[in-house]
């Protein structure tokens, strides 16, 4: 048995792991969440947008696009979410995302995976790549959350992983206190690549954690699309109202 494998079951056992949700125990290794918390997650069904992925209630027998994307059409090719913002889920992301659980980003990025897996299993992937923090937030932060999901994809998928020469181009409003018009304002302009040529003709799979109105992932992906990116894919974990 490898060291770090008996390292592993020694720690369980001094500090047994506990659901970050409800405090459980949970035994089976390398898991936070039990399995009653797991049912907790509403994973993403069709009906939705065939565009930005947003879910929609009652019955669509055909395949349609949301008034949203037809009034205002993303600049990304398709969005997927893997489930609902909410309930555990919701839970899970604060922590991740605010309290510093990076040991979350198994469960999360296997949730992230298993909706590329679904959703883009026939596209041509040239590289993974994230929506990028301001150096601001980065250094409030310590890391930046959708680049270690966009990690954890790329290597059980066996992509490149790449930053796509991203970066802000000024520090934004915390998105999740503003509406939908708002949103826009806030990121418009907010996002360039770096001037040299790697984007060119590339299809890119853009990860980041949550999307609500797809105003942050539509002004990364027109920062690409500018820089000659060929497609821009968008697969995030949850999906908000």
């Amino acid at each position: 048995m490898p060291l770090w494998h008996k390292a592993s079951l020694f720690l369980d056992f001094v500090y047994p792991r506990s659901c970050v949700v409800c405090g459980t125990s949970v035994k089976e290794r390398g898991r936070h969440l039990c399995w009653d918390c797991s049912r907790d997650v509403s994973l993403i069904q069709f009906p939705f947008c065939s565009w930005c992925g947003d879910p929609v209630q009652g019955q669509v027998d055909a395949t349609y696009v949301c008034a949203w994307c037809r009034r205002r059409p993303p600049a990304f090719d398709r969005a997927r979410s893997a489930a609902h913002y909410e309930g555990a889920l919701q839970h899970c992301v604060k922590a991740f995302k605010y309290g510093k659980a990076t040991h979350l980003v198994r469960e999360l990025g296997g949730m992230l995976s298993s909706c590329v897996d679904v959703h883009f299993a026939n596209e041509v992937i040239d590289a993974v790549t994230y929506v990028p923090l301001h150096s601001r937030r980065r250094r409030e932060r310590t890391f930046n959350q959708s680049c270690l999901l966009a990690q954890h994809v790329a290597g059980r998928a066996g992509f490149e992983f790449s930053d796509a020469g991203l970066y802000r181009t000024r520090h934004t409003d915390t998105q999740a206190l503003l509406n939908a018009a708002a949103r826009r304002k806030n990121v418009e302009g907010a996002f360039a690549v770096r001037p040299n040529g790697w984007v060119s003709g590339r299809s890119l799979l853009l990860i980041d954690d949550i999307m609500t109105t797809g105003a942050t992932v539509s002004a990364v992906a027109k920062a690409l699309k500018q820089a000659g990116a060929h497609r821009v894919w968008v697969a995030t974990v949850g999906r908000g109202v």
